[in-house]
């Protein structure tokens, strides 16, 4: 009887370790979008696996002029965000370390072009209410993180992107105001890649 308690304690022992092992911290995103010069550039980099918090830092290279990193809340994320002063074509190494000293270390191409060259023309059906004073437009890199892009509210079921770069998948959303500033939950998300 004592020899199976030693039994199932080594079995349970082997399981937990081999959990450990196959749980690797990874990064999960595989390339980051374009930006344009003088524009907003927002885009974040996941990891998973291992344990938490993460440690994340430059390994190598530079991010472009005028971005910068800063990690998330909960370090699962590393944001990239600012507004790039200079057009250039930027390889970065991105390292995140998990609580245990395990490191992943993939390497990103980041493209700052000088200027738009696309347009991403949005249109949506008008709302059925009656007290809508406008919409908003969201935009994000993932379809899960949002950037609301218009200025003001927009009046019409149209809005045209211009700040769009190449090479580069965008999501986009719209939510209706109404008179009393209340705002709708986003609608459901459209993905437009720009060639």
């Amino acid at each position: 009887m004592e020899r199976m308690k030693t039994s199932l304690l080594s079995f349970l022992f082997i399981c937990l370790i081999s959990h450990c092992a196959a749980s690797t911290i990874k990064i999960t995103t595989t390339d980051v979008p374009n930006g344009t010069v003088d524009t907003a550039y927002s885009t974040n980099v996941a990891a998973t696996g291992g344990c938490t918090p993460y440690k994340w830092k430059i390994a190598s290279g530079e991010l472009p002029t005028g971005i910068s990193d800063d990690p998330s809340g909960n370090t699962l994320k590393l944001d990239l965000s600012g507004t790039p002063t200079k057009a250039n074509s930027d390889a970065v190494t991105l390292s995140v370390t998990d609580c245990k000293g395990n490191v992943d270390k993939p390497w990103y191409k980041v493209v700052i072009q000088s200027a738009a060259e696309h347009v991403v023309s949005l249109t949506w059906k008008p709302s059925k209410s009656n007290d809508i004073a406008g919409y908003n437009v969201y935009r994000g890199p993932d379809g899960v993180n949002w950037t609301k892009i218009n200025a003001g509210l927009v009046a019409a079921t149209d809005y045209d992107d211009s700040t769009v770069s190449n090479g580069s998948t965008y999501y986009y959303s719209a939510t209706t105001v109404n008179i009393s500033g209340e705002e709708s939950s986003k609608a459901a998300a459209v993905k437009v890649s720009v060639p």
